[in-house]
């Protein structure tokens, strides 16, 4: 079969997205993401009698492990399928590719399973995340002074 003729094909069957439809479900999820870590804060500061800082950490902390306790449940993905987006870019995406790719190596054993291998995939964020910001630091020593 022709190279030409199979993209055609391909084409022709491959199902069409609404995407249209996805952005606005991953701006109605991901500001429901946000309202909710604000709603964690409020809590946080008004219950524990801490200041906002120190809340907005505790509410990282929070959605980092709804994020890992819903994918351990294998409810995540189905969440992700649904919010696209919505679910990936906050912080809850993160939590999500380290702890996929840490029960992905469980059998494997502790180091050279899930230690070895829990950054595979967020490894590339955290380095870019390190490097750009020792750049802009370097930057800002710079033009401050």
């Amino acid at each position: 079969m022709d190279k030409n003729k199979y993209k055609e094909l391909v084409a022709k069957y491959t199902p069409k997205e609404n995407r249209l439809y996805n952005a606005i479900i991953a701006f109605l999820v991901g500001g429901l993401v946000g309202v909710f870590g604000q709603i964690l804060i409020d809590l946080y500061s008004y219950f524990l009698n801490i200041p906002t800082k120190e809340a907005s950490v505790f509410m990282i902390i929070t959605l980092v492990f709804l994020g890992c306790f819903l994918t351990c449940l294998g409810f995540f993905d189905k969440f992700v399928s649904f919010a696209k987006c919505g679910l990936i870019i906050p912080i809850t995406g993160f939590a999500h590719s380290m702890m996929s790719a840490t029960l992905e190596y469980k059998k494997e054993g502790i180091v050279t399973g899930m230690g070895a291998n829990m950054f595979k995939l967020a490894g590339t964020v955290i380095m870019c995340g390190v490097v750009s910001a020792y750049f802009f630091g370097l930057l800002r020593i710079i033009i401050m002074g």
